[in-house]
């Protein structure tokens, strides 16, 4: 049961899934609360170390997630017409919009020439730099986590709406792996 199924996901995808889904809500949350420090904080500089350390660890699962959807059966389709390529969509945006965030995240800790450190374990060179990158790509890192949040929060509300209206397994999937049918 570790491996998806056409009946619903399996215990690694599933558990990538809530990793990633608690790191994206914690890594929004300590960003909104990281703008606001000033540099006479005492968290000015552990913030954003924990924030790029995290944002490197999702890029990871990300990779890991894309590799397992690529590689692995995909539980089939519940739901009809509409909701099948609205779902499509969203999950398609799902990958995209953390994409979006590790890319720009980058440009704006590289704005300096300075290397990416994510935990004093792994450096990233910086392979462009140009007038104002830090800023464009720190509004375009914002944009970008408001419309993930907004996603995410439109994901959530859907498969509660499965389980309680539809009366469907579609919650139920990504909770558990689910007997076959």
């Amino acid at each position: 049961m570790w491996r998806n199924r056409a009946s619903g996901y399996g215990w690694f995808a599933i558990g990538i899934h809530w990793v990633m889904a608690v790191l994206i809500l914690g890594l929004f949350a300590l960003g909104l609360w990281m703008v606001e420090l000033n540099y006479y904080s005492e968290w000015y500089r552990v913030a954003p170390y924990w924030h790029k350390g995290l944002g490197g660890v999702v890029f990871a699962l990300l990779l890991l997630r894309l590799a397992i959807r690529l590689g692995d059966q995909q539980p089939s389709a519940l739901g009809k017409g509409t909701e099948v390529v609205l779902a499509k969509i969203v999950h398609v945006a799902l990958y995209l919009l953390p994409l979006g965030l590790v890319i720009s995240g980058y440009l704006i800790s590289t704005a300096d020439g300075r290397a990416l450190e994510l935990f004093e374990l792994v450096s990233i060179p910086s392979l462009v730099s140009f007038p104002g990158q830090e800023d464009l790509a720190g509004q375009i890192h914002s944009v970008i986590a408001w419309l993930l949040i907004a996603l995410v929060s439109a994901h959530a509300l859907a498969a509660i709406k499965h389980h309680v209206i539809n009366r469907n397994a579609t919650l139920l999937r990504i909770l558990r792996p689910q007997k076959e049918i």
